[in-house]
């Protein structure tokens, strides 16, 4: 028999019951973007809970009613959660409601409603028109239905930003830290938001052929993984396209070589522990098109037909954007 506590009690008290616990509403909630991004085709890199809420990690910015449809998804399912339990209790004992109160009862008769007010106010607390929340989200998709997409991300980011500050001021005056606490993860959020949005911006237009590695070390199928780890430490290159004869059949990159060797040992043939689902970018592909390649992978193989071209990788990109950044600021004042 399964010990619930000292009085061997079911069911368990409300605090030691995970689906009145939070971090089960955020997960509910990451779960319904997640769903609703299948439905638009587009894929969830992974779910991740952190101590003030969560994120879906999705493997690029979906189109404006797409983004939409996503945004509103997660706090939906709280909202329709906490509705249904609501009317369940009113059906119950009545329509007295505790509200927030219910947050501080530690008693197992207010279980239910602790759920349900967690979930409303996970789900309204979202729903504010500000970055990174998902009203920002849906803000941002419905400007970007008649305005340019990094115009609408920056006017969504610059509500975060303003939202945040005026979350920390009122947090200062009534001294609750937990708000100043939250108001400075929203301003992260949203100033993070803004500064992707630029670099976008300042990647449309550009072909993959302009950022990519064209100088760059190859492995053999028949090589070893200790030859491959050799070979990283001896160059400053951590992500190498497998050959046979001409042929590319793999990428090994840094983790995949690294567990490999803890793994197998450095005996072990780089062929056996390649990834053979690499992703592949075509030279004249627009960059802005390949950020998902490198969201979900470390290295993306640039390929024109079955000839390797080069790597893209996003140590490579990130300093390709710094220098493109500081080529555009300064060409205003280029005396040439």
């Amino acid at each position: 028999m399964r010990d619930f506590g000292p009085a061997n009690r079911w069911p368990p008290t409300s605090s030691s019951w995970p689906p009145c616990s939070p971090p089960c509403y955020w997960l509910l909630h990451e779960l319904g973007h997640a769903l609703a991004a299948r439905r638009c085709g587009v894929r969830t890199l992974e779910i991740v809970l952190f101590p003030i809420g969560g994120v879906a990690r999705m493997e690029r910015i979906p189109r404006p009613r797409d983004e939409l449809r996503i945004a509103i998804a997660g706090p939906a399912v709280n909202l329709v959660l906490a509705g249904l339990l609501l009317s369940g209790l009113a059906l119950w004992r009545g329509p007295a409601f505790s509200g927030p109160e219910a947050l501080a009862d530690p008693t197992d008769a207010n279980l239910l409603e602790r759920i349900a007010t967690g979930n409303l106010i996970l789900g309204l607390f979202n729903l504010l028109p500000a970055f990174p929340m998902d009203g920002g989200r849906i803000l941002r998709s419905l400007l970007a239905l008649r305005q340019p997409e990094q115009q609408a991300t920056q006017i969504a980011s610059s509500a975060g930003r303003i939202l945040a500050v005026l979350m920390g001021l009122y947090g200062l005056i009534s001294m609750h830290f937990l708000l100043i606490f939250i108001a400075f993860f929203v301003y992260l959020g949203a100033a993070q938001e803004g500064q992707a949005a630029r670099g976008r911006s300042y990647l449309e237009g550009l072909p993959v052929r302009a950022a990519m590695i064209t100088r760059y070390l190859t492995l053999s199928h028949g090589q070893t993984v200790g030859e491959a780890a050799r070979l990283m430490l001896e160059s400053t290159q951590q992500d190498f396209p497998v050959l046979h004869g001409e042929r590319v059949i793999g990428l090994l990159d840094r983790h995949r070589l690294l567990r490999a060797m803890a793994s197998e040992g450095s005996a072990a043939y780089v062929a056996g522990v390649m990834n053979r689902e690499f992703p592949r970018l075509d030279p004249q592909m627009d960059l802005v098109e390949a950020l998902p390649a490198l969201a979900a992978a470390p290295c993306a193989l640039v390929m024109e037909g079955d000839r390797l071209l080069g790597l893209l990788t996003r140590e490579n990109l990130s300093e390709f954007l710094v220098l493109r950044r500081i080529g555009l600021e300064a060409s205003p004042t280029d005396p040439s």
